[in-house]
């Protein structure tokens, strides 16, 4: 593609993390094409050996000349790198002069977009598109396209050499930790507590590793920073990660089955254990109820839950899981604790001044000496172990879309992390 350009960074574009039927990370790639110009060009990546730029602005439209040229050109991307015969690849890829509307973009991060309202988008906008097996790539690929950010990050991500692919990945966790400490504005690398190198993928994909955060010019020295086996190529993506933008504000009678919900309530009763480690409690405001689950990955967050006590008043962050219909929390903010007393000792007699019986269990107290009887022991308040504030999942169990709290902190703001960069930080 010598005579052409890409114009701005290649997207990385997460989309509805609660979809059925997604692939892994539910994502879509994108970019923007044009013909070579004499504008000031940004370094973006290497690829072959050879440095790889964008240009920041547009130079020269294509014609339809150079459209075909480029669509076969991603003919023969897909027909020789997708993997269609794995059932759950769907690929598809479209092209498009028109950006469609971003409202696109917020309905297929949030919830569940019918292929047919796409499909008539890229009708109404003269799209070329092809869609493999049963199409629904159409979705995120013009979902891609439609993003226009409100808030963004960036991920570099580096490739390994074809003869490794489908091998296990070797690369040194402390040169990982070692970017995490090194460049401040980089997230979700390493998580401590949970010993778990999150920039390397698990599947045996060609990515080596990824690394995620909001200055670029730290993203590529942190590429050279780590200690791995060779990088084939590598190259810097603007993405919706680390955003929330799969998060709605909702009252609890309106949340739906596979959205991503923020709400507000009340804790109605103390959270409880149950079997594999997972800990629920139910949420309640003035619409309704439903329950709340932090569940085994997400290792110590489940203590800052167990802590939770009914009353207390909380704004939940997460994905709704659809039978039962639950909120599984990617987030926690705690705006009101009850103060929670318990007993201290048993009620002391008016008459004779000696401490009262039990009298069994929810019996009440009596005094052996003068018979005098109360149902109130002394109560002590219970310190709490918890305090107002956020709480967020460990590295280890973050999705790609959730923003970490390091990135919301704000000097109003009261946040607290737990086993994860807020241990050493």
């Amino acid at each position: 593609m010598e005579d052409y350009e890409i114009i701005g960074y290649p997207r990385l574009v997460r989309l509805n993390p609660n979809i059925p039927w997604k692939t892994r990370g539910n994502g879509a790639l994108s970019l923007q094409v044009g013909r070579k110009g004499r504008t000031i060009k940004r370094k973006i990546g290497e690829i072959d050996g050879t440095d790889a730029f964008c240009s920041p602005t547009f130079t020269q439209e294509l014609d339809e000349k150079d459209r075909s040229h480029i669509h076969g050109i991603i003919q023969d991307i897909v027909r020789t790198q997708a993997r269609t015969e794995d059932d759950n690849t769907n690929p598809g890829f479209v092209m498009l002069s028109t950006r469609p509307d971003n409202d696109l973009y917020k309905k297929a991060v949030t919830r569940i977009v019918p292929l047919d309202e796409v499909l008539l988008t890229l009708h109404r906008l003269h799209a070329t598109f092809e869609g493999y097996k049963n199409q629904r790539g159409l979705i995120g690929a013009t979902a891609a396209i439609a993003w226009e950010p409100t808030d963004l990050t960036f991920e570099v991500i580096a490739y390994r050499m074809k003869d490794h692919w489908g091998t296990k990945r070797s690369i040194d966790p402390e040169s990982v930790k070692k970017i995490d400490a090194m460049f401040r504005t980089t997230f979700d690398n390493y998580d401590y507590r949970n010993h778990h190198n999150r920039i390397t993928p698990n599947s045996p994909c060609p990515i080596l590793f990824g690394i995620r955060g909001d200055t670029i010019e730290e993203l590529i020295s942190s590429v050279k920073a780590v200690r791995s086996e060779p990088v084939d190529s590598w190259l810097v993506f603007e993405s919706n990660q680390g955003t929330d933008d799969h998060l709605q504000r909702k009252p609890i009678n309106q949340i739906q089955p596979f959205e991503s919900v923020i709400t507000e309530g009340s804790v109605v009763e103390n959270p409880r254990t149950i079997p594999g480690g997972h800990v629920l409690f139910t949420l309640q405001d003035s619409t309704g109820s439903i329950p709340c689950a932090a569940y085994e990955p997400t290792k110590e967050f489940r203590t800052i839950i167990r802590a939770l006590h009914a009353s207390d008043t909380v704004e939940v962050y997460g994905g709704v899981r659809e039978e039962p219909l639950t909120v599984n929390l990617e987030k926690i903010n705690i705006t009101h604790l009850m103060t929670v007393r318990e007993k201290s000792e048993n009620p002391v007699c008016p008459v004779c001044g000696k401490h009262m019986k039990s009298k069994g269990t929810e019996q009440g107290y009596k005094c052996k000496v003068c018979k005098t009887t109360s149902d109130k022991p002394i109560l002590r308040e219970k310190p709490r172990t918890i305090t107002p504030g956020f709480y967020e999942v460990p590295v280890c169990a973050r999705r790609h879309l959730s923003k970490p709290l390091k990135r919301f902190i704000t000097p109003t703001t009261v946040i607290t992390a737990i086993g994860t960069e807020g241990t050493r930080r």
